[in-house]
C-alpha cells in the first residue's frame, strides 16, 4: 500500500515535470502503458517512449534505453512500466542520469530502489496510477 506522503509527492511531480520518458511505452493501443501515455499527453505533458522493439509511440521517436532518450531530450520524470524486479537497474540508470523523479505505475514496488533514490534526493512514486493522480489533482484544482 502506497503511504500517505506519496499522494503529496505525487502532485508535486505532476505540478513540476513536463517531460516524462516512459520507460515500456507499448505502442499496442489497448496496453495500459499506452492509455496513460496518451492521456498525458492530451493533458499538455511530453512524452518520451522508451522501448527497443518500436521506433515511435503516440507520434514521438523511441529510444533504445533511458540513457539514450536523455541525450537527446531533457527529462523531468520516470514513468516505469516495468515489472518490480527490473526497477533497481532503471532507479540506477535514474541516479547516473541525475534525473530528478521516478514513478512506478500500479502494482510496481521496488522499496529497496526507492530507499536508494529517496537518499539521493530523487522524488519517487511506487504503486500509483499517473493518469488518476492527475485526474484527482486537477479536480482538487491542484493543477
Amino acid at each position: 500500500m502506497p503511504n500517505a506522503g506519496e499522494a503529496d509527492t505525487a502532485t508535486a511531480i505532476l505540478q513540476r515535470c513536463r517531460t516524462i520518458a516512459v520507460v515500456g511505452l507499448s505502442p499496442d493501443p489497448s496496453r495500459v502503458s499506452f492509455a496513460v501515455s496518451r492521456y498525458m499527453q492530451a493533458a499538455g505533458y511530453r512524452i518520451v517512449p522508451v522501448n527497443p522493439k518500436a521506433a515511435s509511440v503516440l507520434g514521438e521517436r523511441c529510444y533504445a534505453s533511458l540513457s539514450a532518450a536523455a541525450l537527446h531530450e531533457t527529462i523531468d520524470l520516470v514513468n516505469c512500466f516495468r515489472r518490480s524486479e527490473e526497477i533497481g537497474a532503471i532507479a540506477d540508470e535514474t541516479l547516473a542520469l541525475g534525473l530528478p523523479a521516478l514513478w512506478m505505475q500500479l502494482g510496481v514496488v521496488n522499496d529497496a530502489a526507492a530507499d536508494k533514490l529517496r537518499a539521493a534526493g530523487v522524488q519517487v512514486v511506487q504503486d500509483r496510477c499517473l493518469k488518476i493522480q492527475h485526474r484527482l489533482a486537477r479536480a482538487r484544482g491542484l493543477l
